[in-house]
């Protein structure tokens, strides 16, 4: 099996750290951008689009900061099977970033980058900015 490519990608956004957390960690945030639908049972978050759903347990959740989705899937590889939104927050201008951490397939990476930017601009629409 052939390994993932790592990806990074960051955008500027235009609100609060506490206001971006709450659209990357909450089910209610996740499902007005990211997800059709999202179903919590404690830690375990269910992602659902269309007629596919995902399954991720919620890890190094840290308020106003990061939040890291494990894929529940043992075809992945453990350390390749994540996504994760990171906060940044620049102390001199105190302009917010958020940076998202994903991995596909080699061949996918542009597919996947695309998806990712198009799932901003709709959180952005949401946040007003």
């Amino acid at each position: 099996m052939a390994g993932k490519t790592k990806l990074q990608l960051e955008y500027p956004m235009n609100c609060s750290p506490k206001v971006l957390f709450n659209r990357l960690s909450t089910a209610s945030g996740l499902t007005e951008w990211f997800a059709d639908d999202v179903r919590v049972k404690g830690n375990i978050f269910t992602f659902v689009w269309g007629d596919s759903d995902q399954v991720a347990e919620k890890k190094n959740h840290k308020e106003n900061k990061n939040v890291r989705y494990e894929w529940i899937d043992d075809e992945l590889e453990r350390e390749e099977a994540y996504f994760e939104f990171v906060i940044t927050q620049d102390d001199l201008t105190n302009d917010v970033s958020l940076l998202i951490v994903d991995f596909a397939d080699e061949d996918e990476a542009k597919q996947t980058a695309e998806l990712w930017n198009s799932q901003i601009l709709k959180l952005r629409q949401l946040l007003g900015s």
